[in-house]
């Protein structure tokens, strides 16, 4: 699928006056992964320094989704590493949004799945086992529920009720 979020942005004003496309803050400036745009219905993750539902999650079929992580903005460890990014490739999710940090960048670029996050981090989270799937995150400037359309380039993250493309 080839687009821009300029132009998604551009052709869908009124939707985003509606709230029905959120334009995220531009705070996912960090980029890694071989997949420089991407874009797939949501699966969401609520956590808190715990990567363990992270793990769970990516370890299931992608099919073509994102996972959005809202790990609370945290900045003390990373809820992504390498090891979960080559999972979630094995596993045909195509990116990973996170409201965290990521670490084990060189691993995370080799990898087929675009992956935006706020930081890295090189300490990893711990393993509780505590968080909520499938539920409405908030993410900085938008809401995201499951099944939401996410479209991510070097521009930007859109967040949209209904798919914006054709097919």
């Amino acid at each position: 699928m080839i687009f821009a979020t300029t132009d998604l942005c551009d052709a869908n004003e009124p939707a985003i006056a509606a709230g029905t496309l959120r334009v995220l803050a531009p705070v996912f400036a960090r980029q890694l992964g071989k997949r420089a745009t991407f874009a797939g219905q949501a699966a969401t993750l609520k956590v808190f320094e715990d990567n363990s539902l992270v793990r769970a999650v990516l370890e299931t079929p992608g099919e073509g989704r994102v996972l959005v992580v809202d790990g609370g903005g945290s900045l003390r460890c990373a809820l992504v590493g390498g090891n979960l990014g080559q999972l979630a490739d094995k596993n045909g999710w195509v990116g990973i949004v996170v409201n965290g940090c990521v670490r084990d960048t060189d691993e995370l670029n080799a990898c087929e799945v675009g992956v935006r996050a706020l930081a890295v981090h090189p300490q990893k989270s711990q393993k509780r086992n505590v968080g909520e799937r499938e539920v409405a995150v908030q993410m900085p400037g938008g809401v995201v529920h499951p099944g939401d359309w996410v479209y991510a380039d070097a521009d930007g993250v859109l967040v949209a009720d209904k798919p914006l493309h054709a097919g």
